[in-house]
């Protein structure tokens, strides 16, 4: 029978089973049933309660504000729901060296002008008059974090404002929850219980169905596994295979605890390295998101946990709960009729809050390539090629911290200093070292501006600027950068405090208050 189109393709590919909860499956689950609108298809998500999920990403990037209104889910009901906060950017602590602090902030520093990238004027003003003063004094994200303030860009306005950016900072479990509420709302099929068995075609090699401990068989045409490390249907039914990065990121461990709100919610994570890895602190309304992300193989879990418990704020709010990862990929995220979302994709480590993005890219990059029966091998090979590319993008940028180090304390800095890098990395480092350079990849996840926060706040100063700043003149530039200055930071003393303006939009969750967290781990 001849392919046809419309209501009537006999090759439509309709059932579509999701393996896993948590955030990556419901993530999926909801955006796939935003998709299919047209009655034809229908979304089956199998969870079980009795399986703790693991959230690695309750800070996020900006992207995830696009997945939200992509859901139709207004900004204020997402943060009451999920606790939420607003988040400018990273604070990093001792990257550099001991006692150093930097901000990686969301969004532009200063302006270009003639054309001319604004932080090679940076570097020539530094080198001219060594007065330019730290590069987040031109940027309106870093002043805003500095002071604890908060503002939306507003659309049109002309106003420095407007180069704000942000993300969120949420209680993942919570909005796992949110998403469950509204993707069965809107017809996706939550089945309860745990698989134990999963069938293959003989011929093909693709997974027909899985069978529940009861019994139940549930068949599918395309399956989407989100059953975190274990990757039950990727690795364990297809034998896919991962790629283990950890000769470049060592870090095997993480503990997380959560703690009581010390005060306001700041509009900032912070990163904070200890001897052999680093402590995140993640601001919500209710509590304070902590946890110590560690290499085994230079620090014993015990000192971890002491390092962690003795850098809390305020009281924990329980006991600090360990995981256990491998860095890395899997070798193909598509293999037969199985795509892996979430960590049974593969992990890197959340330093900067990538991880729901790697979620949020695999469903968009799913949305772009959806199949029908059969599905093509160049379907495949397209989405897994740029799953390879978006994971070894931040791979590489997450391998920057630990490199551009000056820190020798300890052992576990000692060997990240001085190990070898992936060559598109090194590539990257020299480029910048020469002459302060940094060129945007393909579809690269971090600009410019991330690569630039990180070489110059762990000092990293390149040898020379570009010629081309010097054909600018002098003094107009260092006017025009000193007002630039100035009007960063008088901007953003007239913002609302964070926790001001999110009770002024309706955000705040008056029933929010210090709670011990539930079995997922947030991280």
């Amino acid at each position: 029978m001849s392919e046809m189109n419309g209501i009537g393709n006999v090759n439509r590919l309709a059932r579509v089973v999701i393996v896993g909860g948590g955030t990556a499956g419901w993530m999926a689950a909801a955006a796939l049933v935003r998709f299919f609108n047209d009655g034809q298809r229908t979304v089956t998500l199998i969870e079980s309660d009795a399986i703790g999920t693991v959230g690695v990403g309750e800070a996020t990037i900006p992207p995830i504000r696009s997945f939200n209104a992509m859901l139709d889910i207004p900004e204020a009901e997402f943060l009451r729901e999920t606790r939420g906060t607003c988040k400018l950017g990273i604070e990093f602590v001792n990257w550099g060296q001991v006692g150093d602090r930097y901000f990686h902030p969301f969004g532009t520093y200063g302006q270009d002008l003639h054309g001319i990238a604004f932080h090679q004027l940076f570097l020539r003003e530094r080198a001219r008059s060594m007065g330019s003063g730290d590069i987040g004094d031109y940027s309106m994200s870093t002043a805003a974090a500095r002071m604890g303030r908060f503002a939306r860009p507003a659309a049109g306005a002309q106003s420095l404002v407007n180069q704000i950016a942000y993300a969120y900072h949420f209680d993942a479990g919570l909005y796992a929850a949110f998403l469950r509420r509204l993707a069965t709302r809107q017809g996706v099929t939550r089945i309860e219980g745990k698989i134990a068995n999963v069938t293959r075609n003989g011929e093909s090699g693709d997974v027909e169905s899985v069978t529940l401990e009861g019994g139940a068989v549930v068949e599918g045409d395309l399956f989407i596994d989100c059953s975190g490390f274990r990757g039950l249907l990727i690795e364990e039914a297809l034998e896919t295979g991962y790629e283990d990065w950890s000769q470049w990121l060592p870090m095997d461990r993480a503990l997380a605890v959560p703690s009581r709100s010390p005060g306001p919610p700041d509009p900032f994570t912070r990163s904070t390295a200890h001897a052999a890895g680093w402590q995140w602190r993640i601001p919500l309304q209710h509590r304070t998101g902590n946890g110590h992300v560690f290499s085994s193989a230079f620090m014993d879990e015990d000192r971890a946990r002491d390092i962690l418990l003795a850098n809390l704020e305020t009281e924990p709010l329980g006991e600090p709960r360990a995981l256990r990862f491998l860095t890395g990929m899997r070798r193909k995220a598509w293999n037969h009729n199985v795509v892996a979302i979430g960590l049974s994709s593969g992990f890197i480590e959340p330093l900067e809050s990538t991880s729901i993005h790697l979620i949020q890219n695999g469903i968009a990059r799913l949305f772009a390539l959806f199949p029908d029966n059969p599905i093509r091998p160049i379907e495949r090979d397209e989405y897994n090629r740029g799953m390879r590319e978006l994971f070894e993008d931040v791979r590489d940028f997450i391998i920057l911290h630990y490199k551009a180090t000056q820190r020798e304390d300890s052992e576990f800095w000692r060997y990240v200093r001085h190990m070898s890098v992936p060559d598109s990395l090194a590539r990257k480092m020299e480029l910048w070292q020469h002459r302060g350079r940094v060129f945007r990849e393909n579809a690269e996840l971090f600009t410019a501006p991330s690569w630039i926060a990180v070489m110059l706040g762990q000092n990293i100063w390149p040898d020379k600027h570009d010629p081309i700043a010097d054909t600018l003149d002098e003094a107009k530039v260092a006017t025009a950068m000193a007002q630039m200055r100035d009007a960063y930071h008088d901007i953003a003393g007239k913002l609302p405090v964070h926790e001001a303006f999110l009770r002024q939009s309706g955000s705040w969750n008056e029933a929010a208050s210090p709670i011990a967290p539930a079995r997922a781990v947030n991280a």
